[in-house]
């Protein structure tokens, strides 16, 4: 990291990589099935029509909070942030401390920690919003 100009004082810089992938529950990928694909030609929020619907509706439903005009939109949040870096790397010096000082200085439920790329994946794909 440090030789692609990335550095410990901003997990922001860090890549991103895509979900390509849609199958983490089977023992073997067949890569030549479609099924083992997310589809790329849609955003992670309208990979299932459930989600999708979710998103519109929040989109159509907006009201601005403050009334400061601010346009409605899909997606509250970025992709990536520090926590999202931290999360994933959580088992990984600095990123550890960095996980326990965004957390208040106490780690998170046990729960949400990261520990599942099948339940990272669907976290993004259909559960959460």
């Amino acid at each position: 990291n440090t030789l692609a100009g990335r550095s410990y004082k901003d997990f922001m810089q860090y890549p991103v990589f895509p979900w390509v992938l849609a199958d983490y529950e089977s023992a073997e990928l067949d890569l030549t099935d479609p099924a083992s694909f997310r589809d790329l030609s849609k955003p992670m929020g309208a990979q299932t029509p459930d989600r999708l619907a979710q998103f519109e509706k929040r989109y159509a439903d907006w009201v601005d909070p403050h009334g400061t005009d601010t346009n409605p939109c899909h997606y509250g949040t970025f992709y990536s942030s520090a926590m999202i870096t931290s999360s994933y790397l959580i088992r990984l010096e600095p990123f550890t401390s960095s996980f326990v000082a965004l957390q208040g200085g106490h780690f998170d439920l046990a729960d949400r920690l990261f520990h599942s790329i099948e339940d990272a994946w669907r976290s993004a794909s259909q559960v959460n919003m």
